[in-house]
């Protein structure tokens, strides 16, 4: 279990189980009562539907300026594996933190955030527990980038939010789903774009080279076998080692047929979207610059509005490392990463 852990969290691909018990709740509209003030900042927590009857639960985080003008909202999309609207993975050896931290930042400058539990996570609806096929639907790569979309259609019902001043911000896999929701909101008034800590080549490509550094030899070719039976068919194999079978779900095989041969720069090549592309130096699991060049490339191609920042001694969490053995879990936001943010969402967005 211990290995199995470390893998994960090290770097998870697969959707992860889910340990919440089901809420229901009906929706309704905000009002006044709902929010909690924390400085210069207020919150209001929300639930809206996701895809095909699932409920999301999340943060609205907002400016407290917001009550006497409009501000620009962002959508914090989550990494990969069971982590939630904090980006917290209870996989991970330490508390995170990192999109409850970029979402009081943005707050504190101007800009609102709307950040959820993922379907089967915290108090967004849970995994299911009836057949295969039936938790091979609820965890769909589609039904995932649906509820990016309507996460921003959340962000927008709050009239607080410009309709004409929103982004999304993806963390690593949640980077290449912000990517493929924003083929359908570029036309629904989504203006910008930021990667974080995404990859830039296929993720076949990039598991394959993780396992080889991160795990035992032993592990290399059933490694290469579950992937090719993955790509071939879109079902798992039910007899993988103990060691990947967490990064492997029995009912992950539809999502992960569709993550692995995802095309991240090609997806960004095409889009008109302005985009910053935010990157760890000493990431671990986005490996500059073999898997971060090719959305350089994209970026600096497609001739739209784009920056690229890499930033030295800055981990896969986007946070300060002290030395080549520190994995960057805990602690604040890196200040580099902080003022590459800000100094291109502040004009993007008109904050």
């Amino acid at each position: 279990m211990i290995r199995r852990r470390a893998l994960l969290a090290a770097g998870a691909l697969a959707p992860g189980t889910a340990w919440a018990q089901k809420q229901t709740r009906t929706q309704r509209s905000p009002t006044e009562s709902d929010w909690y003030a924390k400085g210069k900042t207020k919150e209001r927590p929300v639930r809206f539907a996701g895809r095909d009857g699932v409920t999301l639960a999340g943060t609205l985080l907002m400016p407290l300026f917001s009550e006497i003008q409009y501000v620009p909202g962002i959508v914090l999309v989550a990494g990969s594996g069971p982590t939630d609207r904090n980006g917290n993975n209870p996989l991970a050896p330490e508390r995170i933190d990192l999109l409850k931290d970029i979402a009081e930042l943005l707050a504190r400058n101007g800009i609102a955030s709307l950040r959820y539990d993922k379907r089967g996570i915290g108090q967004s609806t849970p995994r299911p527990r009836g057949s295969l096929e039936e938790q091979e639907a609820f965890f769909a790569w589609d039904n995932f980038v649906a509820d990016v979309e309507a996460a921003h259609a959340e962000l927008l019902h709050h009239d607080e939010i410009k309709p004409y001043a929103t982004a999304l911000l993806g963390h690593s896999e949640g980077g290449l789903l912000a990517l493929a929701a924003s083929r359908t909101l570029s036309a629904k008034k989504l203006h910008a774009l930021v990667l974080a800590a995404t990859p830039g080549r296929r993720l076949d490509a990039i598991l394959r080279d993780q396992i080889a550094r991160n795990a035992p030899p032993s592990l290399r070719l059933p490694t290469d076998r579950v992937i090719a039976a993955i790509l071939e068919t879109g079902r798992v194999p039910n007899n993988l080692p103990p060691e990947l079978q967490l990064l492997f779900p029995l009912y992950a095989g539809p999502f992960l047929q569709k993550l692995l041969s995802f095309d991240p720069a090609a997806a960004l090549a095409d889009s008109r979207m302005p985009c910053l592309l935010v990157q760890g130096g000493a990431d671990r699991q986005v490996v500059p610059m073999e898997d971060v060049q090719p959305l350089i490339d994209a970026l600096r191609d497609r001739g739209v509005s784009g920056e690229a920042v890499v930033i030295p001694q800055v981990s896969h969490n986007l946070k300060a490392v002290t030395g080549p053995l520190d994995p960057g879990f805990a602690g604040p936001l890196s200040p580099a990463v902080e003022a590459a943010l800000l100094k291109w969402l502040v004009p993007a967005l008109g904050a």
